[in-house]
């Protein structure tokens, strides 16, 4: 699909979700039309078209904060986009990360769990350090627990896989995974830093791939 194939409405303009490319988070809804999504694409900045102001909208153009285009995509209709993005900074002009902050209804069986929201989670026990918990006791005892509870875990993943216990494996793999996110928070690595890198191994195991299938 190109933009020919793309519906416009009668103003001629498209509805365009922006989503956060690492996490995944809506980040708002906004419009573009014929202009504003070519230029989104020629310089891989998402730009908008203001219905307000009635005009064109490089987003960050005055704060600072671009979003970096990874990929649109349209619905099955065409005449719907999501734009991911990888930002430089808050999406709304409030100044949170995303437009989307008012909870409006929350399943009380149901949880909305996401790693981000667990590195929340933890940035506030290394910061508030609420007594009773064992993610302040990590972070009071300080990176060389921290890494020998690490060590303990990768052992009890071996041990589980070896075995060929897949719901053990699994249990022990949620451990490890924790407890690497508590060194992450320690030593103020993001999940955005390990999404940049693994992102970066993927582009030249891609280009590697791609060699061997001329050769």
């Amino acid at each position: 699909m190109n933009i020919s194939d793309l519906k416009f409405d009668e103003k001629g303009l498209i509805p365009a979700i922006i989503v956060d490319a690492i996490s995944g988070k809506v980040l708002t809804l906004a419009y573009m039309n014929r202009e504003s999504l070519d230029i989104s694409m020629k310089r891989e900045l998402t730009c908008l078209w203001s219905r307000s102001r009635q005009e064109l909208w490089l987003k960050g153009e005055t704060s600072g904060n671009y979003q970096h285009i990874v990929s649109i995509t349209a619905d099955c209709d065409g005449d719907a986009l999501v734009v991911k993005v990888e930002k430089d900074g808050p999406a709304c002009h409030m100044g949170t990360d995303s437009c989307f902050t008012n909870p409006i209804y929350q399943s009380e069986t149901r949880n909305d769990f996401t790693l981000e929201g667990l590195m929340e989670l933890l940035d506030g026990r290394k910061r508030e350090k609420p007594e009773g918990s064992y993610t302040t006791y990590l972070f009071e005892k300080g990176i060389d627990k921290i890494l020998k509870k690490i060590g303990e875990e990768s052992t009890e993943v071996i041990i589980a896989a070896k075995a060929e216990d897949k719901k053990e494996t699994v249990y022990e793999i949620a451990d490890l995974a924790y407890h690497i996110m508590v060194m992450m928070t320690e030593m103020e690595i993001s999940l955005e830093d390990v999404h940049r890198e693994l992102a970066s191994r993927h582009i030249i195991d891609h280009k590697v791939k791609q060699e061997k299938m001329t050769s």
